[in-house]
């Protein structure tokens, strides 16, 4: 409840958990919302201008860019959800594991994140779309796969700042299980720290996503999705830029409300930085 207080005080952070949850529903009400079908093709309207039936123009196949911009918000933030959930759900898991227990299987797996981490993220998510190939499931899969060992780490360190805590000892020495320590005491506790890791690293995704997509290796057409929409412009940028400035502002816009409310998300959940700011200020 306090942690909600702050951060509603937090004027910024309100206005983009609120912008974020309007693309959101959206996205989801695409279908609904969307003036136009997507991926109807009218070559006779292509490069149109704005107007009340396309209010954003259309593309280089008379596809109106405001339906695809639309339906391209639920494609993308859905597959960076299902990304992050993954990411989030194995990193978690592991780093939850080696930081509780210690001892042999926290050098293992810490043995096994400095081994993944050893390659830039980027190179191994092109390598990894590279074997398994095009097509969104295999780039969930590779972007999973390369950014699991850093959350893993992470959220290993936040473990242990409270496993080595009185509080938790004394359930150690109470005949407390290791799973209701971990499930009732660990995990709540590391929850609103795990949060503010997701919400700002969503932005990374994001662009993860949209720039695998730019590449061909991601979505493919005819699916609207913010980064296809960008290759697909690319080759007129010069004549009609508007075309790639449209998904190239929304994935923008997207990633920085996303990292603005990882920054309100903390201070709200750690008081004292907010605190530390005034006093500097």
């Amino acid at each position: 409840m306090a942690v909600w207080k702050r951060f509603k005080s937090d004027k910024l952070g309100m206005f983009c958990l609120i912008v974020l949850t309007f693309i959101f529903l959206v996205g989801i009400f695409s279908r609904q919302l969307a003036p136009n079908d997507p991926t109807a093709i009218d070559v006779a309207n292509k490069y149109a201008g704005f107007s009340s039936e396309y209010p954003l123009g259309t593309d280089q196949l008379g596809r109106c860019v405001l339906s695809r911009l639309m339906y391209g918000a639920k494609t993308t933030l859905i597959i960076s959800l299902i990304t992050m959930i993954w990411t989030i759900g194995i990193g978690g898991i592991l780093g939850l594991i080696s930081g509780f227990f210690r001892g042999w299987v926290d050098e293992v797996i810490m043995r096994i994140c400095d081994i993944m981490l050893s390659f830039p993220s980027e190179v191994m998510i092109l390598s990894i779309v590279g074997i398994l190939g095009i097509g969104v499931k295999n780039i969930v899969i590779a972007t999973v796969l390369a950014k699991w060992a850093w959350y893993c780490r992470m959220i290993r360190s936040i473990v242990i700042q409270y496993t080595d805590s009185n509080y938790i000892r004394f359930a150690k020495v109470s005949g407390c299980s290791h799973y209701h320590i971990i499930t009732k005491h660990i995990l709540p506790m590391t929850m609103g720290e795990i949060a503010v890791l997701a919400t700002l690293d969503m932005g990374g995704i994001i662009l993860n996503i949209s720039a695998l997509s730019f590449l061909g290796l991601g979505v493919q057409a005819p699916t609207a999705e913010w980064g296809m929409m960008l290759n697909e412009a690319k080759s007129v940028i010069t004549i009609y830029p508007e075309l790639m400035l449209v998904p190239g502002l929304a994935i923008l816009t997207t990633v920085a409300l996303f990292n603005f409310l990882g920054d309100s998300l903390q201070e709200a959940f750690n008081p004292k930085n907010a605190t530390f700011k005034k006093e500097a200020v």
